[in-house]
């Protein structure tokens, strides 16, 4: 009589404290879509860039797909002579991440010649096989007004895919060195660090050219007028 009240009551205590835990569980505001205690300690997952939640500027954050770089850190201005620069195409590698629709090409003018005498001059595209995607019409007019960051039209905008592309900028015509001048890095012969060609970051490219050319070799590039002192040039994609 005694082993059947005793197997009775431990079945009682075990049946209740069952219940409690399910209770608790289960039944509390804490516990009902909270998880555990420890899960809700769980300290969130850091944000890139070592949890500051800071991150660099962006093309986006200016209206813009792409750039050469960061325009708050293009502060140098750039010249060259006409017959340093004239009828040479100036190439700026440009990478994309993204595919997009390029349309224009912004140019960060600063300074004017009032007397120059600006005739075929282009802006264009090169893509990693040397050849030309799109151009611009003439710029000469607009680099005679508003030394401004300004986007020049191409001719047709075309569909971009992620991969390697060039800027090209073609200058002709009569203008005072150190007036008509170009937003660029300091960077000169350094943005070429650890490159050769057909991968130079910054460089010339053949000799009296009125038009860019429809192919381009890109194996031929040149950093002679670049290392003279004519600057890295600012360039944004709209």
């Amino acid at each position: 009589m005694r082993t059947r009240t005793t197997t009775t009551a431990v079945a009682l205590a075990a049946a209740l404290a069952l219940a409690g835990c399910t209770a608790s569980s289960g039944g509390s505001p804490q516990g009902k879509g909270s998880g555990s205690p420890a899960s809700a300690s769980t300290p969130a997952t850091p944000a890139p860039g070592g949890g500051s939640g800071y991150e660099g500027p962006r093309p986006q954050d200016q209206n813009l797909l792409a750039w050469t770089g960061d325009p708050n850190d293009a502060g140098h201005v750039t010249a060259q002579s006409a017959a340093g620069v004239g009828g040479r195409v100036t190439l700026v590698r440009i990478v994309l991440r993204e595919q997009i629709t390029w349309s224009s090409i912004w140019l960060g003018l600063a300074g004017l010649d009032p007397n120059a005498k600006l005739a075929d001059c282009y802006l264009g595209v090169y893509d990693a096989q040397g050849t030309l995607r799109a151009s611009t019409a003439d710029v000469s007019p607009q680099l005679m007004t508003e030394a401004v960051a300004k986007p020049l039209p191409l001719a047709k905008p075309f569909t971009a895919a992620p991969g390697t592309y060039f800027v090209a900028l073609l200058l002709n015509g009569e203008w005072a060195t150190n007036a008509l001048t170009l937003k660029a890095t300091g960077a000169g012969i350094s943005v070429n660090a650890g490159l050769t060609p057909p991968n130079l970051r910054y460089s010339t490219i053949l000799t009296g050219q009125t038009s860019l050319p429809a192919t381009v070799n890109l194996a031929e590039q040149s950093t002679s007028t670049i290392n003279t002192g004519w600057a890295s040039q600012w360039y944004g994609i709209s």
